[in-house]
């Protein structure tokens, strides 16, 4: 029986499909799974998502906005026995790619490290001074300059 004889399945050619005592049918669906694409290029749709996420670069003040905000953390830091409550809005720079984001929070202020320019919060947060750009409390009503 050569590969070119036209009869060379004939004798199987009639026989009926089998199936198994063993083991249940497989559904279309499962077949169909046997066959679908597989992610060949492992983290390809993992770098696309990160590569189209976007991130804000961050802001540069001006020194008047930075005046601002000094003698906005002087304030603070005479009132430091008081614990005010603020609402600052700081850089949250980017684990990943350059830039990051900008987050606003309320916090309870516990202490001002001038001179390691940090923030730290009543629940030992830290926060650096630098990537605070704007604060906002009741305390600065009665200081009409700010």
């Amino acid at each position: 029986m050569s590969e070119k004889d036209p009869h060379r399945y004939d004798d199987i050619i009639d026989l009926p499909h089998f199936v198994s005592r063993n083991r249940r049918h497989m559904s279309n669906y499962d077949r169909a799974a046997q066959f679908a694409p597989f992610d060949a290029l492992t983290g390809y749709s993992e770098a696309i998502s990160e590569t189209a996420r976007l991130t804000q670069d961050e802001i540069i003040l001006t020194e008047n906005q930075k005046e601002i905000l000094d003698r906005k953390f002087r304030i603070l830091s005479a009132h430091i026995n008081e614990r005010p409550k603020v609402e600052i809005v700081y850089f949250m720079p980017d684990l990943y790619k350059e830039g990051g984001h900008y987050l606003n929070e309320t916090i309870t202020i516990r202490k001002i490290d001038l001179v390691q320019k940090i923030l730290i919060t009543s629940d030992q947060r830290k926060y650096e001074l630098s990537s605070i750009i704007e604060v906002n409390g009741e305390i600065f009503d009665q200081y009409p300059e700010n």
